[in-house]
């Protein structure tokens, strides 16, 4: 799965480390995320896109097959 989290969090001025800290989770979550080596869970999909008010649909973008 494909993300706009890094132009995101990029363009609001944080570092990973700091939207780790305003979502509870690690750096490396966010760094994982952002390379697309994990794939986070719904719930931590939609505080993302809620954190930079969007939807789960705008942020990320799933391959259909």
């Amino acid at each position: 799965m494909d993300s706009d989290i890094r132009r995101m969090r990029e363009e609001a001025g944080l570092s990973q480390g700091a939207l780790a800290a305003e979502l509870g989770v690690s750096r490396q979550t966010i760094n994982a995320i952002e390379t697309g080596k994990y794939d986070p869970s719904l719930t931590l999909a939609v505080r993302l896109a809620r954190h930079f008010g969007s939807t789960v649909e705008e942020v990320f973008h799933v391959d259909r097959e």
